[in-house]
């Protein structure tokens, strides 16, 4: 026998709020951009649906926006109709034989969800504590950290297609998942996820620390396990210190996290870098490097920047609106770091956050 199997459902509830000339700049962790012609907000997943397939059948422009945390909008705004995810729902199914297997509204804020998770007793996405955002954009961008990323955890994704108007679910080895990318991200605006489902395993402890720093403080060797909440609490101070997590009056974190992903290089590649730089393995014989480690190295300290759009005081790979920075700015500095760094070690950084409506 495996156990007893207990399914829990959070109860949804209807909303559809609709507004017009919204300031975007209010629905993003950067707060930057400009006005969007009307806003539609939506509570529940039958009315995301039908939101989306009205406005596509209609020749609208649509502009889905989940927590806004990895979201550069331009000054202009949207000239369309911005579709604001607010669902929420999450059913739980537990056995002893499986684990727990957990399928989560889009809408849901993320780091709520792992806090929940651990004290269930669930163990899996402790090490992505503090990462700010909806659980719907986390299969599109794989997100992860500290060695750890969704795709490892997530067994569906439940999706509209929005090219057909029909509702599509993937499994993982269809989604395409890589180094912060997807299937979802790789042909954008295509799918909108309607929810996620993640098995997590059962227990106190964590899965195998596989980060260094992360390791360090909490005083194991790497690939040990430590109490899950320790885990998390680690992580959320390690963020602090970065300015990774939000704080309302902390411009350190007006930003959208990294905004350059770490490059992923040929094997040349990575060995015309110099003798320090940072190498770590990567599946299919490549090799990853550190984005941080190459701007600083290629004279873009911490704090640098003019005006209101600068890096951040804490972590040079994020860019930051130090109060009232513009899009242009903020794009101009990401420029300017992008072309110091491919003039120094011949790497193009990628940009992580979704351009709307401007060009890096």
């Amino acid at each position: 026998m495996c156990g007893s199997r207990i399914v829990i459902m959070k109860a949804e509830m209807s909303l559809t709020e609709q507004a017009t000339h919204v300031a975007l700049a209010d629905h993003t962790t950067l707060r930057v951009g400009g006005p969007a012609r009307r806003m539609i907000t939506v509570e529940r997943e039958s009315e995301l649906v039908e939101a989306v397939r009205d406005l596509d059948g209609s020749d609208e422009p649509v502009l889905v926006l989940g927590g806004g945390s990895n979201v550069l909008v331009d000054d202009a705004g949207f000239d369309g109709t911005v579709v604001k995810v607010a669902t929420r729902g999450i059913a739980e199914d537990t056995a002893a034989c499986s684990g727990a297997v957990i399928t989560v509204a889009a809408g849901e804020p993320w780091d709520p969800l792992v806090s929940h998770a651990i004290e269930r007793g669930w163990s899996g996405i402790e090490a992505m504590s503090g990462i700010p955002g909806l659980v719907g954009a986390t299969p599109i961008q794989n997100v992860g950290a500290y060695g750890a990323d969704v795709s490892e955890l997530i067994s569906m994704v439940r999706t509209l297609d929005r090219s057909t108007g029909q509702l599509k679910t993937f499994f993982p080895v269809e989604c395409g998942f890589g180094y912060r990318t997807s299937r979802f991200k790789s042909d954008p605006g295509r799918f909108v996820v309607l929810s996620v489902t993640f098995q997590l395993r059962i227990g106190s402890m964590s899965q195998p620390i596989r980060y260094a720093e992360l390791a360090r403080l909490l005083g194991v060797a790497v690939g040990q396990r430590a109490p899950a909440a320790e885990v998390r609490e680690a992580v959320l101070a390690l963020r602090n210190t970065k300015g990774m997590v939000l704080v309302e009056d902390d411009h350190d974190t007006w930003s959208v996290g990294s905004f350059f992903t770490n490059p992923i290089l040929s094997p040349a590649a990575a060995a015309a870098l110099p003798a320090d730089a940072p190498r770590f393995g990567h599946p299919g014989g490549r090799v990853k490097t550190s984005a941080a480690w190459l701007i600083e190295r290629a004279g873009f300290a911490k704090g640098y920047g003019q005006g209101a759009a600068q890096l951040s005081t804490k972590h040079t790979l994020a860019l930051t609106n130090r109060g009232g920075a513009s899009a242009a700015e903020l794009l101009s500095l990401a420029r300017e770091i992008r072309a110091g760094v491919q003039a120094k070690f011949g790497v193009e950084l990628v940009p992580e956050p979704v351009l709307v409506g401007c060009v890096l």
